[in-house]
């Protein structure tokens, strides 16, 4: 799995808020501060990750070359081979970065090396129909298809990311698994689901995979210095994911849970 950094949405539930901003960013652990103050006189973030004694702070993110990348991927070859899987590279938004994922599927593609994508869809077409034939599997995460609700929820309506969905379900069929995460009263309400739904019957796609939402990126937030925009409850036993499934199932439509 490589994360990119760098995403067009700011969902309000989001796991992984390091990878919203395309920069590399200061993350805090105050579980691991020995209040030595050494952090204090440093100055930038690298100096004071470097003064930092205990591994309290630390950069998230790193800048690299496509190269350089390809050659760490490379390396688990016999993974690949052995799991029949390949690499999948997420984020953030990896079409944000779209010279650089061109890249990288390019060197995969030319090593032989199986390419998963995952996005939100928030992508300029152009940009999608470049990168479309280099990508073995889109994995594409839905929320919400109220497209107000989708900008409140996520900064962006969701013309755009349904107008992209649209395409690779006309285009590539058997190689897009739509995805939803099942965030407890905002993805999994009746209405949302019984939208989508009608919207994979209406492009004859006959199957949707569902993601447990889990509270994990809580840390990550505070580490950042940042406040998520609102803490959906957990779904610990998964009783809302399987409630999903359920409603799926009975307007004919597979469901599966990673």
């Amino acid at each position: 799995m490589v994360f990119l950094k760098g995403c067009p949405l700011s969902c309000a539930w989001c796991c992984n808020p390091e990878s919203q901003q395309a920069r590399p960013e200061l993350m805090r652990r105050p579980g691991l501060c020995v209040a030595c103050g050494r952090c204090a006189a440093a100055s930038p973030d690298l100096a004071a990750v470097e003064a930092c004694p205990s591994g309290a702070l630390g950069l998230v993110g790193r800048e690299v070359a496509a190269e350089e990348l390809l050659d760490e991927i490379e390396r688990d070859r016999d993974f690949y081979r052995n799991s029949g899987g390949g690499v999948t590279f997420s984020g953030g938004e990896p079409f944000s970065q779209a010279v650089f994922l061109g890249e990288l599927l390019a060197g995969c593609r030319g090593r032989g090396i199986h390419c998963a994508v995952e996005t939100c869809g928030q992508a300029q077409p152009g940009t999608l129909a470049a990168l479309e034939p280099a990508v073995d599997l889109f994995l594409f995460d839905l929320k919400v298809l109220d497209p107000e609700r989708h900008r409140r929820l996520t900064g962006q309506d969701n013309r755009l990311i349904l107008d992209n969905f649209r395409f690779l379900a006309g285009l590539c069929p058997g190689r897009l698994v739509p995805r939803l995460t099942v965030v407890p009263g905002i993805s999994d309400t009746p209405e949302n689901l019984s939208a989508l739904a009608g919207l994979l019957h209406e492009l004859k796609l006959g199957r949707i995979e569902l993601i447990p939402y889990h509270p994990l990126g809580l840390g990550k937030w505070e580490g950042l210095g940042r406040a998520p925009a609102c803490l959906p409850d957990a779904d610990p036993l998964g009783g809302r994911t399987e409630a999903a499934a359920r409603t799926f199932a009975q307007q004919g439509l597979a469901c599966s849970v990673p």
